[in-house]
């Protein structure tokens, strides 16, 4: 085999060829082989798979109306993920080929399983699905590890505010148990916000963390009026985060929970002069009633059935539903992960009629430039024709 270009210009530096030889060793000999030509390739791809293949080895009854559901690897690995990222979960539902995205709530400290958080929801398609249907044994496939929605030392400060609502709770888990669980470096305040104490996830083991170790302060916040609650009432306001948390300002913020909750918690951050850069957010799926968003037509109701033109095909698709939904729904297969706006995998261009964007859509200026669209956070209110 002749010389590579690499080779030669190994060869050239003092003790090249030492080094050539090095590696002409390693790559018989070492139990960590260097492949020929993809090298990159094969380090890389199991640290970023296109697609996990996963089987549930137990299923974990709360008793508040969620389950967790843990997920190990067929092929007996799991690639590294950091605490705050999700995996978006594949199944088929009567036909309907669909995907959710669910933060990991278990540490990434250990690598044997993935746990996810289900919990119920009013029309939960998927959730209704894992919820009642899945048991020990099935196969799932899923994409991720994925998302920005985690700690980033050189940008964030040491000391953390989380604030949570809801089953927004689980990265938040993730994110505590690898903290406490190796002793880092790092000061955790938590604000839990929901409707009841019974409705609380992870509530005794959030509590028990808060007894033992004295970086780490929980509070739990109820929405409910309910006889004998001597803790925290009313919502995750500004009143409470200047209370229980009055060094707020030296804390990176990070926001996850239903969008009503989510937007109601960032502008009380941005009233109590909290700049944009340390607040991070977590939103997942499609908005629910957008007929109350902001600039939504006023003449329209959201039940409007709406007629969506992709190629040969013309499917129908509700003005209230994201037009991934009914892509979905037609057996037509779109890239996707976050269903959020926020990774761009299923977007496609819009070449004729009238769509509303949700809020949170993070699109490009090239998107902009030439017409494409997230699916996801895109609502049909005219006839449409798109190209995926």
């Amino acid at each position: 085999m002749g010389k590579t270009l690499k080779d030669t210009l190994l060869g050239t530096l003092v003790h090249g060829e030492e080094v050539l030889e090095d590696i002409r060793v390693l790559r018989k000999v070492s139990q960590d082989k260097i492949t020929e030509g993809n090298e990159a390739d094969a380090r890389i791809a199991p640290l970023h798979a296109k697609v996990l293949h996963l089987v549930v080895s137990a299923i974990i009854d709360t008793g508040k109306n969620a389950k967790v559901i843990r997920l190990s690897g067929t092929e007996g690995y799991l690639p590294p993920f950091e605490a705050g990222q999700y995996i978006n979960l594949f199944t088929e539902i009567d036909g309907v080929r669909t995907s959710r995205p669910y933060s990991i709530s278990s540490s990434p400290r250990q690598r044997g399983y993935y746990e996810i958080t289900v919990a119920r929801s009013a029309c939960g398609f998927v959730s209704d699905y894992l919820l009642d249907e899945v048991k020990v044994g099935d196969a799932f496939t899923a994409n991720g590890p994925a998302g920005v929605f985690r700690y980033q030392p050189v940008f964030h400060s040491k000391k953390s505010l989380f604030l949570a609502g809801g089953s927004g709770i689980t990265p938040f888990l993730s994110m505590t148990r690898e903290v406490l669980e190796a002793h880092l470096d790092r000061d955790i305040v938590l604000l839990y916000g929901c409707r009841n104490e019974q409705a609380a996830l992870y509530h005794e083991e959030l509590g028990a963390y808060a007894e033992a170790y004295p970086d780490f302060r929980y509070h739990l916040v109820i929405s409910d009026n309910v006889s004998g609650w001597t803790g925290e009432t009313g919502f995750l306001d500004g009143a409470h985060i200047t209370r229980l948390v009055p060094d707020y300002k030296e804390r990176t913020c990070y926001i996850c929970g239903p969008q009503v909750m989510n937007e109601f918690c960032q502008r009380e951050l941005e009233a109590l002069g909290v700049p944009e850069k340390r607040i991070r957010r977590e939103l997942f799926g499609a908005c629910k009633n957008i007929e109350k968003e902001a600039g939504w037509p006023a003449e329209l109701t959201g039940g409007e059935v709406f007629h969506v033109t992709v190629g040969n095909r013309t499917i129908e698709a509700l003005a209230n539903e994201p037009i991934l939904v009914a892509l979905e729904r037609a057996g037509i297969r779109v890239n996707v992960c976050c269903r959020s706006g926020e990774c761009s995998l299923c977007r496609v261009k819009l070449v004729a009629g009238k769509v509303f964007l949700s809020k949170g859509m993070m699109l490009r200026k090239a998107d902009e430039q030439y017409g494409y669209i997230h699916s996801c956070k895109a609502y049909p209110i005219s006839d449409v024709s798109i190209l995926l």
